[in-house]
């Protein structure tokens, strides 16, 4: 009996199936450092203990996306290590703050299962919930995923889509951020003075700036992750494969677009909730990344004044600038689009 893991095909998973995942991450400061240097990320409330401590965080907490990447990076090995491609999320919600020093861990229910017409692959639906050393839900959310069969001349019969709302409401957003001083939110050292009510729906921003990305950094990020999908790292199978090239994690990118978002939204300091968002196009290193956004919609949220929420619309784009605001439309994707992201982000009111 053979002591490696092969990982698990389609056909090894079923409705109701819940999985525990392997290594619990204690995330630490060099985890912050790391990323920042990944990314390039400007958002002061994470940056600077003193700036934080200011409106009553205890401290700088984690960013939201290194949070949602290292429990997402817990559950690959189960879910999406035989994967072709990460598809698309839902129902995203940031529930708890994280600190350096608080350890992570996660499990996945398998909640929906559609074997595609091609009987070579199928789509495994779950929803992760990410947990910190006191038992806390720090992060939940859905995902699905393409992977492959192992018999593919062998019919599963599964054809179960599980029903995924469209958007959070405004009444499930905030719980990550404490009440805070607002009059202590420096707009000098945050680096805009633009806050929630100087946004109107309809406006789009395009973020201006562009990221090359380099085959060492987006493994580099992925292994910080503990993210193991073979896609991402291995050009001998990889060389042979579809595209002949390494995948670049879908994550990356949105870690890439939420960083450029800085220039426009540098107030936006806290992702509340991920509504949905699809990776509409793959990227390999030597690509650049563009973003723009759209404001879809404001809300004030129950019981708060002092924070509101945008919900955007967060584009990236490879080698072509966002000066036209590229996008979908009624004939599909403009060709440079990569990653169509719906999201809630938090501003001080």
């Amino acid at each position: 009996m053979s002591k490696t893991n092969p990982g698990n095909y389609f056909e090894d998973f079923s409705i109701g199936q819940i999985i525990r995942h392997a290594t619990p991450r204690t995330v630490t400061t060099g985890d912050a450092s790391l990323y920042t240097a990944l990314y390039g990320s400007r958002f002061a409330v994470q940056s600077s203990d003193a700036f934080a401590r200011a409106i009553r965080y205890e401290r700088a907490p984690i960013d939201d996306l290194l949070v949602f990447h290292i429990v997402f990076g817990k559950t690959v090995p189960d879910i999406s290590l035989n994967a072709v491609a990460n598809l698309g999320y839902a129902g995203c919600r940031f529930l708890v703050p994280v600190y350096p020093g608080d350890s992570l861990s996660a499990q996945s229910e398998v909640i929906g299962l559609k074997e595609n017409s091609n009987g070579k692959t199928g789509v495994v639906y779950v929803r992760s919930t990410g947990v910190n050393q006191h038992g806390d839900v720090v992060l939940d959310y859905v995902r699905w995923v393409m992977v492959r069969k192992k018999e593919p001349e062998t019919p599963t019969g599964h054809d179960h889509v599980p029903l995924l709302p469209k958007a959070l409401g405004a009444d499930s957003l905030g719980d990550a951020v404490p009440v805070l001083d607002v009059d202590g939110f420096d707009l000098a050292l945050s680096g805009s003075p633009h806050l929630w009510g100087d946004y109107e729906i309809g406006e789009r921003i395009d973020h201006v700036d562009g990221m090359t990305v380099e085959e060492a950094e987006h493994q580099m990020a992925t292994r910080l992750y503990q993210n193991t999908a073979k896609v991402h790292f291995n050009q001998f199978t990889e060389g042979q494969g579809r595209f002949g090239r390494r995948l670049i994690y879908g994550g990356h990118v949105i870690s890439l677009a939420r960083a450029l978002s800085f220039n426009g939204l540098g107030n936006a300091f806290h992702v509340a909730a991920i509504n949905g968002g699809r990776h509409v196009a793959p990227l390999f290193a030597g690509d650049t990344v563009f973003a723009w956004s759209e404001v879809l919609d404001k809300a004030e949220l129950p019981g708060r004044d002092d924070v509101g929420a945008l919900r955007l619309r967060l584009f990236a784009t490879k080698d072509c600038s966002c000066v036209t605001y590229p996008g979908k439309d009624e004939a599909g994707y403009a060709q440079a689009v990569i990653l169509d992201l719906d999201l809630w982000v938090l501003l001080p009111r």
